[in-house]
């Protein structure tokens, strides 16, 4: 059976038959050459290759090949089964392969995709080739070890930009409005990041400073969004993310352009194509948004910026070593953001946000039965698809930043330049790196390799001491556990801070050690005679990875007294441990919200703020026992009522309060949200812009007070695709019978919804409360895993990222009951689902148990 996955025994069998050399492709755009122009184009590609003999076949997802040659021969393209076309036999030595295809547009974001702009009729193409989509486009070995030289022809409107990894050009004239766009070859690089951006774009030229000389440079969008596109902080941040790269890495940026793409309906955060970065242009923000919020846009920038040393320069062979690609750029981001701070005084703590942001996620994924190690075994790209998750990005940067602790900062950069310096253009596996991380610190790693890459899990640390009567330690160790389906102890680097409470009602360190700690009980000497204080912390500056139990003097210090604690990454290691006891059914949930809304009016971190209402509203529903929702959700209503009340006008705590709000009331707050809409007792400084406004419409609608028309007339206000995409989301959570079926219709059924509406009908459609009218689609949702895993229907053309929406979304999360989770265990056990489906459902199932859990603790109080 024809199959668009890819092994990694393929992969190397591949490599020991070609060895790639150039790319020389044609992009016809004009709709000339095709039958159906609004979503077909022509595809020519000539490769140039050495053999050392044997036979291999060409990756390509198109509808037709037209035409194909080898050394100048035609041959036979019967064999094309959609995903593969089989070369004749190759002879030792140098061979060029010419194909030509009709390859197809997407919406799906994999691909060339293609979108039409609502508001000015415009179209605007972009491709997401990560991780093996590129044969969308044009033919090609796909896999990242197959390195060549790409240049790209386009042929498109002439008045159209066209963006490749190549510097730009302007075009020559083919006729009927036609030009030719002719990029000059680029560095070697794999073809999941080569890329291709093209349409009506507007461009804001400038140009980056770099150690290799100044770097054309550009931040373009769509034109519906120029009034949005702040460009000069984009640049700014730009220039100081090369700063910091360029000098602590000691090599100059490699690619010949750097272009920053704001794109409709995309997948992911953003893609590094090399020098042809793509944003989702919801990062183009069209609504008040907080300092947090632009903040975690330049961390995104500098991400993929560092990806141009992390990946593009340097290249893992296989996708086993994701983590060389994304924990690294993601450590490298919150320290190149770091480093911007402290050099330009910008006021955030990067690793402040990074602790209460990313290490949650983090804790989260590792908790789950489908956890896997930093450094994973991915034998095929099905695998590789699932592992870009909170493992590869945010434990890989954790666990990088616990290295560059026990190596040292400068032996970690200097072992980071040999590498680059050895391995430019090429690939690598694991060891390469780590044998110039040895070198450089003069250490041996192999330890860390083993507990730290190559295991998963997190461990759990806990103080046990003994006090003498004047308060006085007599003995401190510290305790470290592991579960018992994932063993591994592992060595920490910690951090131990004792804390008094003071005259003045502060909570002020007089105490640290920092030492590390392995095995079961670690003894901390240093510590013996010392005052116990009010409070001890583990793991103070957030060092290392792993759960923290407070002891029962230090929870009631904090449950107390948290706003006297001011130190943002002590604060955010506090606030992680009581998040994590709630998970796991220690701590009641109502007990969490009133320690949230408490400690939300001294917090000043807006990434532990805005993860903190987050939290409090998870837990006031999936982990609160139904019959308590109501009083729980009281309270947390009034509290958040409270805090906007007392919150500065204009401020960025009064957002995010007023939109926790929002999204917590319910009956008794229906008249004020309405009243919102018509500018009518809003809060002084609170604007009520177009986001706002969404957020107030999608929470009246799922309330029941707005329908489709109230929701229509949102949406004539508002006629953008992002408009369409919030109208779309309302729409399915109404507590409406049909509003639900026409929702799931969509959801599961239409194959022409655009995958960012569609990801807003899946994630608007299962509500709290709507028991009575949801009743019915546990079963749908049972009946979609088996069409899925039998690519049945849409899904036979729907794409990993639209199946995973689906999946992921549509679980029923609000009627979850231990009746439920085993009728949806009970169908993964007797059924064969796909290996997506398996894990995302098992990983839901995960949660489910999880909540049940909390629930029954939230009734023992």
């Amino acid at each position: 059976m024809a199959t668009s996955n890819i092994t990694r025994a393929e992969a190397a069998a591949r490599s020991r038959v070609v060895a790639t050399e150039a790319y020389r492709v044609t992009v016809d755009l004009t709709g000339r050459e095709v039958a159906e122009p609004d979503h077909q184009f022509l595809s020519s590609t000539i490769l140039q290759f050495t053999s050392s003999g044997g036979t291999t076949h060409l990756d390509l997802i198109a509808d037709e090949v037209r035409e194909a040659s080898l050394d100048g021969v035609s041959f036979d393209v019967d064999g094309f089964d959609g995903y593969r076309l089989p070369l004749p036999e190759l002879s030792e030595g140098g061979h060029e392969v010419q194909v030509t295809a009709v390859c197809r547009y997407s919406n799906s974001g994999e691909g060339l995709h293609r979108f039409v702009d609502p508001v000015d009729k415009q179209i605007y193409l972009y491709t997401q080739f990560e991780t093996a989509d590129a044969r969308r486009m044009y033919a090609n070995f796909e896999q990242p070890d197959l390195k060549a030289t790409f240049q790209l022809t386009v042929l498109a409107p002439s008045d159209w930009v066209v963006l490749t990894n190549a510097p730009s050009v302007e075009p020559s004239d083919i006729g009927d409005g036609f030009g030719r766009f002719e990029h000059e070859p680029t560095a070697r690089m794999s073809t999941y990041i080569t890329a291709l951006v093209a349409g009506a774009y507007h461009v804001e030229r400038g140009s980056i400073e770099s150690a290799s000389g100044e770097v054309p440079a550009s931040v373009v969008c769509r034109r519906s969004l120029i009034p949005y596109l702040d460009a000069e902080r984009i640049f700014t941040t730009t220039q100081r993310g090369f700063e910091v790269f360029e000098t602590e890495f000691g090599v100059p940026y490699a690619f010949g352009t750097y272009d920053q793409i704001f794109v409709p309906e995309f997948n992911a955060g953003a893609m590094e194509n090399a020098g042809c970065v793509t944003f989702r242009d919801e990062y183009l923000f069209r609504s008040r948004v907080t300092a947090r919020e632009m903040d975690a846009r330049d961390n995104t920038i500098l991400h993929e910026l560092a990806h141009m040393w992390f990946g593009d320069l340097v290249t893992m062979r296989w996708w086993d070593d994701l983590w060389l690609n994304e924990s690294f750029a993601e450590w490298a981001s919150h320290y190149a953001n770091a480093a911007i701070a402290e050099r330009y005084a910008t006021g955030a703590d990067p690793w402040a946000s990074f602790s209460n942001e990313r290490k949650a996620w983090a804790y989260q994924q590792d908790q789950l039965s489908t956890t896997h190690p930093i450094a994973a075994d991915m034998s095929d790209l099905e695998k590789v698809e699932q592992n870009f998750d909170g493992i590869t990005y945010a434990k890989g940067a954790s666990v990088l930043k616990l290295l560059v602790s026990f190596v040292g900062v400068d032996a970690f950069a200097f072992g980071v330049y040999e590498y680059f310096t050895k391995h430019a253009y090429g690939n690598t596996v694991l060891s390469d790196l780590l044998v110039e991380l040895e070198a450089a610190s003069d250490r041996d790693l192999s330890w860390f390799t083993s507990e730290w890459l190559e295991t998963a899990g997190v461990n759990t640390l806990a103080a046990d001491f003994d006090l003498d009567d004047e308060g006085r330690f007599t003995r401190f160790d510290v305790v470290q556990t592991a579960t018992e389906e994932l063993p591994t102890l592992r060595t920490h680097r910690l951090g131990i801070g004792l804390y008094s409470l003071t005259s003045d009602g502060d909570l002020a360190r007089d105490g640290f050690v920092e030492l590390d700690v392995a095995g079961e009980r670690t003894a901390v000497p240093d510590l013996i005679g010392k005052q116990r204080g009010d409070l001890v912390l583990l793991n103070d500056g957030d060092l290392t990875y792993a759960k923290i139990r407070l002891d029962d003097v230090s929870t009631r210090t904090l449950t107390d007294h948290f706003g006297a604690l001011h130190d943002p990454l002590a604060r955010a290691v506090a606030w992680t441990s009581f998040w994590e006891s709630t998970r796991d059914g220690e701590l009641a949930a109502q007990d969490y919200v009133s320690l949230v809304l408490s400690g939300l009016r001294s917090e000043q971190d807006m990434a532990a703020y805005s993860t903190l209402l987050a939290q409090a509203g998870n837990a006031a529903l999936a982990f609160t026992a139904p019959e308590l929702r109501d009083k729980v959700n009281t309270r947390l209503v009034a509290g958040l009522a409270r805090l906007l009340k007392d919150t500065e006008p204009g401020s960025d705590k009064q957002v995010l309060v007023a939109k926790a709000l929002i999204a917590t009331v319910r009956t008794q707050g229906v008249d004020l949200l309405k009243g919102w809409l018509e500018d009518e007792e809003v809060p002084q400084g609170l604007a009520i812009d177009t986001g706002m406004r969404w957020t107030i419409v999608s929470a009246l609608a799922k309330l029941g007070v707005f329908g489709d028309e109230e929701i229509g007339a949102e949406l004539d206000r508002d006629n953008t695709s992002a408009g369409a995409e919030s109208a779309a989301g309302a729409a399915a959570a109404r507590p409406d019978a049909d509003a639900k079926a026409l929702a799931w219709d969509l959801a599961t059924n239409d194959p022409d919804v655009p995958n960012e509406t569609h990801r807003s009908i899946c994630a608007g459609f299962w509500r709290y409360g709507q028991d009575e009218v949801l009743e019915s689609y546990p079963a749908a949702y049972l009946d979609l895993l088996g069409r899925i895993s039998r690519r049945e229907g849409v899904w036979e053309s729907r794409g990993y990222a639209a199946i995973g929406t689906a999946l992921r979304w549509l679980f029923p999360t609000p009627l979850v009951t231990e009746s439920l989770v085993s009728t949806i265990a009970s169908w993964l056990e007797d059924n064969e689902p796909s290996e997506q489906v398996r894990r995302t459902v098992t990983e839901r199932i995960d949660e489910a148990r999880r909540a049940l859990q909390a629930q029954e603790r939230s009734r023992q109080v």
